[in-house]
């Protein structure tokens, strides 16, 4: 049976019955609140959540488009940049803009960088983007859509970016370098003084993505952890990107994106001026800019302050060396690499012990998991909310670990074996053909595609049954040997 298509009803409907409505389709969504999710929300607090829905709201109508109508949001947007240019050590003479996220971000820089090597170097027909294998995928779909190759250096063993393997990536197409601080996978600080000393050397541009860590990082010496310079300290930075909305505790989506001086911005702007609308540009993607996130990033910077900061990431650090100390406590499981805070990737280093079986046993617990790939573990990453939980949490690991240890069978169970094919499959398309279909799904369930326009089936779509006998012989194997040892 066809499920009936939503329409917009004729007359109406009353608001306090939407209000209860939407209310309840918040029942399937991940528990937050309790502790139970450990990416997609950054909370400070309920009462800095109250206080940024107050400051988001007064600027629900403000649209950001055209500055010189709404200069109260032109003025939050410009305070925000020196701000955050103090933050990272930049003179008078940084530059930037507020954009809606991360990946707008990351997106705007590729952008830059093909811009600025095309007027530079207009030769380059095929422009290159040398990052390491750990930088944020955006990196990889901004590459995408402005017809840039990424091109990719292995990590070292200590899951940072390898300085070597990245400058033996640059060629006569290299138009940029990304480095992370830290990256998304591992938490793990990349040697940016290093690489941007090839950069400077080479003649490129070098961006630091620290999206996740640029309004964490700053305030750690404050706390007693040393960190190595990762901003406009270091010679050979270009650009730096930081989300507002992770750290800072802004509202979504906020993100600070900063040019060492001018010139580098100018590249990154589109301005117009033969449309019969008039003349039309700006800085960012969007046309239409909403004011809530801009003056909710301001607000949160003015109400936290630097000691706020500071003790947010004394409080963070605490609770991440607590669930350190209890990966490191369980048999069979490790912390990857050496994260600089509370982001972490934890993995199996007990042969036969599957770490994504390990996620569904903690999932039925209730806890959201994310995982990662390339190596297979799973994924943290942790706020002040998660210290009423950590006990609770590793405890409920360590549960799951013995569960996994006593019944390899379930690493061909429940979604382990997809995830476990995802990282092995040796046939990438496969998984992309997979993932682009499961999309799709989402976003545009019960539609067919004409056999003219869909691409063909790819080979190995009936894969998952035999993927999930081969997962299931491949634990008994492993148990095999771990009895025989």
């Amino acid at each position: 049976m066809t499920e009936q298509r939503c329409t917009i009803p004729e007359v109406g409907e009353n608001r306090e019955d939407l209000l209860r409505r939407m209310e309840s389709f918040r029942a399937g969504d991940v528990r937050w609140r309790e502790g139970r999710v450990f990416s997609l929300v950054y909370q400070y607090s309920p009462e800095h959540t109250d206080f940024l829905k107050q400051a988001h709201n007064l600027f629900f109508s403000e649209n950001g488009l055209n500055p010189t109508a709404f200069r109260s949001l032109l003025r939050m947007e410009r305070e925000t940049i020196e701000m955050a240019a103090d933050l990272f050590h930049g003179d008078e003479q940084v530059a930037g803009c507020v954009t809606s996220g991360g990946t707008e971000s990351l997106l705007l820089v590729v952008l830059n960088y093909r811009n600025r090597m095309r007027k530079r170097r207009p030769w380059i027909r095929r422009p290159e983007i040398v990052a390491p294998e750990s930088v944020h995928v955006a990196v990889m779909k901004a590459c995408e859509y402005f017809d840039v190759r990424p091109r990719l250096a292995p990590c070292g063993k200590d899951f940072r970016a390898d300085p070597a393997a990245m400058e033996r990536a640059i060629n006569r197409n290299t138009i940029g370098i990304i480095v992370s601080a830290p990256c998304y996978p591992y938490g793990t600080l990349d040697p940016v003084a290093e690489i941007a000393a090839i950069a400077e050397r080479r003649g490129i541009p070098c961006h630091v993505d620290a999206c996740l860590g640029g309004f964490f990082l700053p305030w750690l010496p404050h706390a007693g952890r040393e960190i190595p310079p990762f901003d406009f300290r270091v010679k050979g930075v270009s650009s730096i990107s930081a989300d507002l909305h992770k750290y800072a505790y802004a509202a979504k989506g906020a993100s600070i994106l900063l040019y060492r001086n001018r010139a580098l911005l100018r590249h990154q702007v589109f301005a117009e001026v033969n449309w019969c609308g008039g003349a039309y540009g700006g800085l960012t993607l969007a046309g239409t800019r909403p004011g809530g996130p801009i003056a909710a990033a301001w607000a949160a910077l003015r109400a936290v302050g630097k000691q706020g900061y500071i003790e947010n990431a004394k409080k963070v650090m605490t609770i991440a060396d607590r669930f350190r100390q209890g990966v490191a406590s369980i048999p069979g499981l490790q912390v990857l690499g050496e994260p600089v805070m509370g982001v972490m990737a934890i993995g199996s280093n007990e042969p036969g012990l599957s770490i994504y079986a390990v996620a569904d046993q903690m999932e039925k617990q209730g806890w959201h998991i994310d995982r990662l790939q390339r190596p297979e573990a799973i994924h943290l990453i942790l706020n002040p909310g998660h210290e009423a939980i950590a006990d609770a949490w590793l405890e409920d690991l360590r549960k799951a670990v013995e569960t996994v240890r006593a019944r390899p069978e379930l690493a061909g169970e429940g979604s382990a074996p997809l995830y476990g094919l995802m990282a092995r499959m040796p046939v990438r398309g496969i998984v992309r053909s997979n993932l682009e279909n499961l999309l799709l799904d989402l976003y545009a369930p019960g539609h067919k595609e004409d056999a003219e326009s869909a691409d063909s089936p790819e080979p190995g779509s009936d894969l998952p049954g035999i993927v999930r006998a081969w997962f299931r012989w491949r634990a008994r194997r492993a148990a095999g040997r771990k009895q025989h040892d």
